[in-house]
């Protein structure tokens, strides 16, 4: 799948919240451009809500978000559509929709009022299906799917909208440990094949490291350290983060960092 050349997207003093309620304060950072970037931190630490900021689904209370330089609240709706995917948390899909149909809504924004469905679009969508593994699944109404199904399939609508950055949140959830890594596998395929910059939140921590060639880590609304994993994952952080005593030994598949977490019990001599 050939994706235009990656946009630009910074944070300049980014706040965000729901009401009165403030989740994310004075945040400051660029997303590195045509890299793999996971966001981590515990629960409730505003990963998501950095995240639709990020996308344009929520306005700033402060600050701004910049897509090549310029706020993305004053650009055109489709303009930043044709820069930027976004897949949410819990998507929710149009009653009686097909699979197909579905991920067709990925190619809306490439649609106006003088183009029409091309065999481009076509390709598009049978090539995110493909590489999503649901491509039997296209004739099958998305109610019909198991969570894991489900889930491939929203993964396959923002991969045909073919956007040089793609933005998702938990896109492993639902998934099986071998969904999981396979979709991780694919999301590394499309930004070595074609240099798209991927940012996602995921929740496990050796994945993220494993997987991630910038890691922004996050605690109550702010960023903590950001970096290469093998730079910024370091016991001390995560017990200052997720408030857990842990070994960081090298993965030994991937020679990225490894948490091995230290509980009460089964701990031997650890500490």
């Amino acid at each position: 799948m050939t994706v235009p050349a990656p946009s630009t997207l910074q944070a300049e003093g980014l706040s965000l919240g729901y009401g009165d309620r403030r989740v994310v304060t004075d945040l400051t950072l660029e997303i590195p451009r045509g890299k793999v970037t996971v966001i981590v931190g515990p629960n409730a630490c505003g990963k998501s809500t950095f995240l639709r900021g990020l996308a344009r689904l929520l306005p700033p209370s402060a600050g701004a978000v910049l897509l090549d330089g310029k706020s993305i609240h004053a650009a055109p709706s489709r303009e930043v559509a044709l820069k930027l995917g976004i897949l949410p948390q819990g998507p929710i899909a149009p009653d009686g929709i097909t699979v197909t149909d579905l991920v067709s809504r990925g190619r809306h924004p490439h649609q106006g009022m003088f183009r029409r469905w091309t065999a481009d679009d076509d390709n598009a969508v049978a090539a995110a299906l493909s590489a999503t593994g649901t491509l039997e699944l296209a004739a099958r109404g998305v109610d019909e799917l198991s969570g894991g199904q489900r889930q491939r399939v929203w993964i396959a609508m923002a991969l045909a909208q073919r956007t040089g950055i793609l933005l998702l949140d938990e896109p492993t959830t639902y998934l099986d440990v071998t969904h999981q890594v396979e979709v991780l596998d694919l999301l590394v395929d499309l930004n070595e094949a074609e240099g798209a910059t991927v940012v996602m939140v995921l929740h496990e921590l050796n994945l993220a490291a494993r997987y991630a060639d910038h890691l922004i880590v996050m605690k109550s609304g702010a960023v903590v350290t950001a970096g290469e994993p093998s730079a910024v994952l370091t016991e001390s952080v995560v017990e200052e983060v997720f408030s857990m005593r842990c070994r960081v030994v090298p993965d030994p598949v991937s020679r990225t960092p490894m948490i091995v977490p230290i509980g009460r019990h089964r701990s031997g001599d650890a500490r």
